[in-house]
């Protein structure tokens, strides 16, 4: 869930731009005044705003300690709808808006991980497995990409972990072999996968019949929804605002509430990101994230206002 100063939006500059694989570059954002930067965890993100309507979300990497910079890896996408494009376009000394962090993606303390990357999914694990070294826990990484020239920090990760990072190039190998990867989690090891839809997929599949708890994910694509019942209206009260709305089956949530007046934090408003993640008074939740865990879900004490719907006539919601 958010912190109080999620919502704030600060100025950083581009200290540097490298490339570190094909189509990918990495850079540092620092404040200009050399001012300390927010906290952050391994898995959290960043929105950058790069103007009133592009806003996208990037992986915080490198030092959770490190409070003096930012740092993310950014993929140039060929069906890019801009956000990605305009960042490769970025020069040293520009200024970008930062809002955050924030943390779907927590990495929970365990004796033992399996990391699963895809692409440019590899940068949430990265942290990560620096946080399972530094506690001393047992842990791999199986990371595939459409070619090795592709694979951003795979061999700098080989080169430090040897044989605990297995590289998958799809032109040389194929697939992730997920079925035998996937089969040494006997021992319990909680299993943390970023990387395209399919991908993603196939790891939930495999997991399907796992305790409650062992299979963490995250999107950068909404998963696909099934709808089994139409969308009704429903009656939406806000708690602290004291106002109730009517929400029509043709309009979302976060549509009726913003026209009101009332202030929610959004970014993706596709249900992936978790920035309007809202708590949940009364009512049930018709959940349509792709955030939220199936417990998390079935516990109905938040929901994504931006694509989630009401299963109740009537939801109380803490805005």
């Amino acid at each position: 869930m958010k912190s109080n100063n999620d919502n704030e939006i600060f100025r950083l500059r581009v200290q540097s731009i490298e490339n570190v694989a094909e189509d990918v570059i990495e850079l540092v954002l620092v404040d200009e005044l050399g001012n300390t930067l927010p906290k952050w965890e391994a898995g959290a993100h960043v929105d950058i705003i790069l103007d009133d309507a592009l806003v996208r979300q990037y992986s915080l990497m490198g030092d959770t300690n490190q409070r003096h910079q930012y740092k993310i890896a950014v993929l140039k996408e060929p069906a890019s709808r801009g956000g990605s494009k305009r960042i490769h376009q970025l020069s040293l000394g520009d200024e970008i808006g930062v809002r955050g962090p924030r943390n779907q993606f927590n990495l929970i303390p365990a004796p033992s991980y399996l990391f699963i990357a895809g692409g440019i999914g590899i940068t949430p694990i990265l942290p990560m497995i620096k946080v399972a070294e530094s506690q001393g826990a047992d842990w791999s990484l199986a990371y595939g990409g459409r070619r090795r020239e592709s694979m951003a920090y795979a061999e700098k990760l080989v080169a430090k972990y040897g044989e605990r990072v297995r590289l998958y190039p799809f032109d040389e190998l194929g697939h992730i072999p997920l079925q035998s990867e996937m089969s040494s989690n006997g021992n319990g090891a909680l299993t943390y996968c970023c990387g395209p839809e399919p991908l993603l997929q196939a790891v939930e599949d495999l997991a399907a019949d796992w305790p409650d708890g062992l299979l963490h994910l995250e999107r950068f694509a909404p998963k696909e929804i099934i709808i089994d019942t139409p969308d009704k209206p429903v009656e939406v009260y806000l708690a602290q605002s004291d106002i109730t709305l009517q929400v029509p089956a043709d309009r979302s949530i976060l549509d009726v509430i913003t026209e009101a007046g009332i202030d929610v934090m959004v970014s993706c408003q596709e249900g992936t990101c978790g920035t309007c993640e809202t708590f949940v008074l009364e009512g049930i939740p018709d959940h349509r994230d792709s955030v939220l865990t199936k417990s998390e879900q079935e516990a109905g004490k938040t929901m994504l206002v931006c694509v989630s719907r009401a299963l109740s006539d009537r939801l109380v919601l803490d805005l």
